[in-house]
């Protein structure tokens, strides 16, 4: 019978549970993220459906957002307590020594001369590259994700052009970890040679010779650890626990306040419902009136009258240097400087004033009734007179 290999621990449960985690969490967020950047494909806007609608896509999305900063806090104090507490040394960092081993399995892979294989330990530089890879992201991601998920927040403090730019970010980033996985990941770890130790913990010596060999052979020789003092280690432990508590905790009210800091600007309404409305029919009396454009007994025919009701259904949009194309409806004096788009009304002719053929389209945010409507044309037509 073959002599059973030995196997060689590389990633406890606890790992093995974050990895996981960290798995569900980015395949979520990749999903519903793509689906709402590519939502006009006929892909995306099947697995929108499917999904439930958009507004639970986004619900999903932030849900797993969550939990990504959840696990990003975790993985900082886990980090931090092998690193203070446990004293193992900082594998993870990449060294001069990654830059001239990437050199060398360039010119290996491609055959460049007389070149062995290069030896790695604890993480191949393929490991590194993917580990900062993720570093990286998750704080593009985080940053970018906090513009949108609160723009009036940002936009205190930064212009408003940061929202679009940050958008442009947060979706290409994603689409590139997205490649990544696919091309980078996929590769290294599942078709080049199929890696277990994320299902399973542990290495064959083969696999470790094949893959780690530097390491392998600190392991049999008994370095791959620092010694420990246990004295030392029950003092360090006792300094670490309080204060990453502390850190935790602030992290975990940031993360609530992240969430909950405002209500993003837009909010999608379901459609609405087709109603079926029973109206009894009854005797009209003959003759029937010809119908009539009513006009307020009161409407207005001066500046001060429609001050009112720009101020009522119209500066929430345009009023101050923030104004909506440059249209400021809080003075008579903006009104005739009219916006980006030209003078909004023209005197004497409101058929061709903008402000009326907007109006007119009767879908306007701020739509002015039939009666305020038919009072601004008489107004624009008399000259709009100020007194």
């Amino acid at each position: 019978m073959p002599e059973k290999q030995a196997k060689h621990l590389r990633f406890p449960l606890p790992v093995r549970i974050e990895h996981w985690a960290l798995f569900a969490s980015f395949s979520t967020l990749a999903l519903t993220g793509l689906v709402q950047k590519f939502a006009e494909g006929i892909i995306a806007d099947r697995i929108i459906g499917l999904l439930g609608g958009i507004e639970t896509v986004r619900l999903i999305h932030h849900f797993a957002a969550v939990v990504l900063m959840l696990l990003a806090v975790y993985h900082i104090g886990s980090v931090s307590y092998k690193l203070f507490v446990r004293r193992v040394r900082p594998s993870m960092l990449p060294t001069l020594t990654d830059v001239r081993t990437a050199i060398q399995a360039f010119r290996y892979n491609l055959r460049l001369g007389k070149v062995k294989k290069p030896q790695q330990g604890r993480y191949t530089f393929e490991e590194k590259i993917e580990y900062w890879a993720v570093i990286w992201g998750t704080m593009i991601m985080a940053i970018t994700g906090f513009m949108m998920w609160n723009p009036i927040a940002t936009t205190r403090f930064l212009p408003g052009e940061v929202i679009p730019a940050a958008k442009a970010a947060h979706g290409g980033e994603a689409l590139l970890a997205v490649l990544a996985i696919i091309v980078w990941h996929l590769y290294h770890v599942h078709i080049r040679q199929f890696n277990k130790s994320m299902f399973t913990g542990s290495l064959s010596e083969e696999e470790m010779l094949e893959d780690h060999p530097l390491e392998l052979a600190d392991r049999k020789a008994g370095v791959a650890e620092r010694p420990v003092d246990p004295k030392a280690f029950a003092r360090r432990r006792r300094i670490f626990m309080p204060v990453y508590a502390v850190f935790a905790a602030v992290m975990i009210l940031g993360i609530a306040a992240f969430v909950s800091l405002e209500k993003t600007a837009i909010s999608t309404y379901p459609p609405a419902e087709n109603v079926v409305v029973y109206t009894p029919l009854t005797a009209t009396p003959l003759p029937t009136p010809l119908p009539t454009v009513p006009v307020l007994p009161s409407a207005p025919s001066t500046w001060e009258g429609f001050a009112a009701i720009f101020q009522d259904k119209c500066v929430m949009c345009h009023s101050g240097e923030s104004a909506r194309n440059g249209l400021d409806l809080t003075s008579y004096q903006s009104l005739l400087k009219g916006g980006v788009t030209g003078p909004a009304l023209i005197l004497g002719d409101a058929e061709n004033s903008l402000i009326v053929i907007l109006q007119s389209t009767g879908n306007h945010p701020g739509q002015l009734s039939g009666e305020e409507l038919a009072a601004l044309r008489k107004w624009i037509d008399e000259g709009a007179p100020e007194n």
